[in-house]
């Protein structure tokens, strides 16, 4: 049997999309955005068995990629998650929907568009909904369009995974083929571009409190604070009296999820190799991603030494919906060595900790980080200012 494969949700929309026919394969043909990259012990095993099985993150099987030639062989169909019963495939959509003029929609309608897609006659509301592609997330943008549709003489709503794959020609090129397919034949409604007289936020009072509700000011959102540096410079300290603040003014809970107290309880019975290490970071990231996915704030403080991981947290986040705010605490290695309060340099240094960070093992310094600051011979208010100035500028907390 194939090894499986959870894939990113961008690749499950795409092999979805090939599935159901409105796009064609294979995966990883030459100059096609569509692509199934796989770990690489994964792929040791689908070349090994000429194929590679893919499932939803609960484990159902949906498809069979052959390796590497990528084509895709449909399984099943997904069975869960919002609006499932709108997901139709394009040869469902022509039987049930045939002679309808087809709009595609990847925003929230606006009263303007909802009247002129009204002079249209019966219509059907082709939701775009792919990984990156609506400018709301997925349920939200569901929601707004089925809303709209009530109030429409004469409208049907069908929800396509279209993705983005960060080409615009490619994905323009993409968005043609999947509307024609859906479309059949019959005729494509592209709705008119706002000019600059129209009010971009003229929406109806229900669909504006579904515009409101996924698009929270900054100070409401999910937030992600993660704090990254090496062991002994600061990132503990200045993580627990952050916390400490936010908890005083007392307008947001907080969740610490420091990197020892993680390590005895979410990640028990893993070692410090780094295949370990970096396992515990990513778990505090999906668990981070989770709490801002329903608008609370964790707080994070692990070494983190490998961009590769945090650019995977930073994934998690985005995909939950939150915002990460990552500060990369930049003391010195000789200052960090300076103070070895766990004594933890001096056994690395006498090589009874192997692939410890800054001396056996790199630290990978940050190039995304919202705020650099070092807390060499500074006291840890005057340094932890530097993170609130941070954070009050990019509108997250008012401390």
């Amino acid at each position: 049997m194939p090894q499986q494969l959870s894939p990113t949700p961008r690749e499950l929309d795409d092999i979805e999309l090939i599935v159901s026919g409105a796009l064609p394969g294979p995966l990883n043909a030459p100059g096609s955005p569509l692509r199934l990259d796989l770990p690489a012990a994964v792929e040791e095993s689908a070349v090994r068995d000429g194929a590679v099985e893919i499932v939803d993150p609960e484990g159902l099987p949906l498809a069979r990629v052959s390796w590497p030639a990528g084509e895709v062989t449909g399984l099943s169909s997904p069975a869960y998650g919002p609006f499932r019963r709108l997901y139709l495939t394009p040869e469902q959509t022509r039987e049930a929907y045939a002679g309808r003029t087809v709009v595609p929609v990847t925003d929230a309608l606006t009263t303007t568009e909802i009247e002129e897609i009204g002079a249209l006659g019966p219509v059907l509301l082709l939701a775009l909904v792919g990984h990156g592609t609506p400018s709301l997330t997925t349920v939200a943008l569901l929601r707004a369009t089925t809303i709209a549709a009530g109030q429409l003489p004469d409208a049907a709503v069908v929800a396509v995974p279209l993705a983005a794959h960060d080409d615009p020609e490619a994905d323009h090129a993409l968005g043609v083929a999947v509307v024609e397919a859906y479309a059949g034949g019959d005729p494509v409604h592209a709705l008119a571009a706002p000019t600059s007289n129209d009010d971009p936020d003229d929406y109806p009072d229900d669909i504006a409190a579904v515009v409101d509700s996924d698009r929270p000011a900054p100070e409401e959102q999910g937030l992600v604070i993660f704090f990254t540096g090496l062991s002994g410079s600061g990132k503990s300290t200045l993580a627990r009296a952050l916390m400490d603040r936010i908890l005083e003014q007392g307008a947001r809970t907080v969740t610490s999820l420091d990197g020892d107290v993680v390590r005895r309880n979410l990640s028990a019975g893993l070692t410090f190799s780094k295949e370990d290490r970096e396992t515990n970071i990513r778990r505090i990231g999906w668990v981070a991603a989770e709490i801002s996915r329903h608008g609370g704030l964790a707080v994070c403080s692990p070494i983190a030494p490998f961009d590769a991981t945090r650019q995977d947290v930073r994934r998690y986040v985005d995909d939950a919906g939150g915002a990460m705010f990552l500060v990369h605490v930049a003391t010195p290695l000789e200052e960090c060595e300076r103070r070895d309060r766990k004594g933890l340099y001096a056994k690395a240094r006498r090589g009874e900790i192997p692939e410890f960070t800054g001396i056996s093992s790199p630290y990978e310094e940050p190039a995304d980080a919202d705020v650099r600051v070092d807390t060499t011979g500074r006291s840890i208010d005057d340094a932890l200012d530097d993170v609130i100035a941070g954070l009050r500028e990019s509108g997250y907390l008012s401390l």
